[in-house]
């Protein structure tokens, strides 16, 4: 299990300006509360591009890590411009603080 307290703060610089955590508070990307343990792209009133939605995917630590680490390489047609991060230590600590947001 990663650092939470330090996740929070990777996530705030590195995710918050297109994510949020609050339930439903949608930005260029889909609110990530709840996400560990969710289908791929079925937070309600998100629009979601077609690869998302069908990705067929459950996000838990290890499909996390792999979608952080290189977006379009995990979901090949997603609409999430980010280059991805490749420190697995602050993958790790992302997701466990992203595993706290229930």
């Amino acid at each position: 299990m990663g650092d939470a307290a330090r996740g929070q703060k990777l996530f705030e610089a590195r995710a918050a300006q297109c994510h949020s955590m609050t339930k439903g508070a949608h930005n260029t990307g889909p609110s990530l509360h709840g996400v560990v343990g969710r289908s791929a792209g079925q937070a309600a009133g998100f629009a979601y591009s077609t690869a998302m939605k069908g990705a067929g995917v459950t996000w838990d630590d290890d499909s996390l890590s792999k979608f952080l680490e290189n977006p379009k390489k995990f979901v090949p047609g997603t609409k999430m411009a980010f280059a991805g991060i490749k420190a697995a230590k602050d993958r790790k600590d992302i997701i466990a603080y992203m595993a706290t947001v229930k």
